[in-house]
């Protein structure tokens, strides 16, 4: 069904996609009616977040003043005939039951972890739940874009990716595909923004316990593992046992992955080098940088874009790729758009051509 035929009935622009966005309230909500209020094949039509319902988004977020948009309602508020398209933002382990409820019409992108992990004994092991609507899981598509962009275009359901696994995957993927690089001995360095633990309170997020410090945390065991051992297990043909740990860094935005790898027998930094730019060289999002040249989290701040860099280990036989990204943009609310845009037919980059906020 074309856009034109889905949306002719109720009045609005026949091109226009009709969306609801569940926890607007959140960052990941509020930077995807940030980046949506420029989509120009989008409509808003509900926002929701029960604790602020009946109020204005900008009485939570005033950089939306002035703007048309609906009221915050409560979840069993909303019109969802009035929906094609449904942006799940709510927490962690809240998602399942809400989407095994949703219409049948409606296509949805989940930027909670609650579809993301296949196998369902994994999802148990490391998020501490049972699988709340197991009859979904077969049919969640793993949304990391430049990856599984044929079965995201056929989708119902997405499971927009972390924003760790978003970063540390991209770069390694087609290196472990091409088996350039070793699958047995990946080391995945990770530093984040603020923001990547959400808006609600916590002691660990307070400014005197962030600033002027760096820590790390979920050491061994942070739940972003399993989801980024998935995508490269798939990517090799075979299990797939990464070390990764995580930082929490003084900064609002961004993510910086430094991933080390061990090259394959007869494999050179020149072809790891090769294999990315030949992979990406079409991608609107992706960039891999010249020679000597490193990413930093600041040349992405604000945009959809993943940037890589590569360098030759010192010990020989090693390489390493940096990559950065925007964790509430390419690692959250802008690959949801990005996904949007594959699901529906659109030019992937429409309402994401945003540059850098730099300095």
């Amino acid at each position: 069904m074309g856009l034109v035929e889905m949306n002719a009935h109720d009045g609005l622009e026949p091109n226009l996609i009709r969306v609801a966005v569940l926890g607007a309230s959140g960052y990941t909500g509020a930077e995807l009616v940030r980046i949506l209020c420029g989509h120009p094949a989008v409509t808003i039509c509900a926002l929701t977040a029960d604790r602020h319902a009946g109020k204005p988004l900008a009485d939570v977020f005033p950089q939306f003043h002035a703007l048309d948009l609906p009221n915050l309602k409560r979840l069993n508020e909303v019109d969802w005939h009035g929906t094609d398209l449904v942006f799940c933002c709510l927490p962690h382990g809240t998602t399942q039951p809400i989407v095994a409820k949703l219409p049948k019409h409606l296509k949805i992108i989940d930027l909670s972890a609650d579809f993301r992990i296949s196998d369902e004994k994994v999802y148990e092991q490391w998020y501490g739940q049972k699988h709340q609507a197991p009859q979904l899981q077969d049919e969640a598509v793993y949304g990391l874009t430049e990856v599984s962009r044929r079965r995201i275009a056929r989708a119902r359901l997405i499971a927009n990716p972390g924003c760790y696994p978003t970063s540390a995957q991209l770069p390694l993927i087609p290196l472990l595909a091409s088996e350039v690089i070793c699958s047995n001995d990946i080391v995945i360095d990770a530093k984040s923004g603020v923001s990547g633990a959400g808006r609600s309170a916590k002691e660990a997020n307070l400014f005197a316990e962030v600033g002027e410090g760096l820590r790390a945390y979920g050491i061994a065991n942070h739940r972003h593992a399993p989801e980024i051992e998935q995508g490269l297990s798939e990517a090799a043909g075979h299990q797939v046992t990464v070390t990764f740990t995580p930082h929490l860094v003084p900064m609002n935005r961004g993510i910086l992955s430094a991933s080390y790898a061990r090259l394959a027998t007869g494999s050179t930094v020149s072809d790891v080098k090769q294999v990315l730019e030949r992979v990406y060289q079409d991608e609107p999002f992706i960039q891999v940088l010249t020679d000597g040249q490193a990413p930093a989290t600041h040349h992405v701040r604000g945009t959809n874009l993943c940037m890589i860099g590569v360098f030759a280990g010192r010990v020989p036989g090693r390489v390493i790729l940096v990559s950065v990204i925007d964790n509430l943009v390419k690692g959250a609310s802008g690959q949801a758009v990005q996904n949007m845009n594959v699901m529906f037919g659109l030019e992937e980059t429409l309402g994401l051509e945003q540059r850098a906020l730099f300095p």
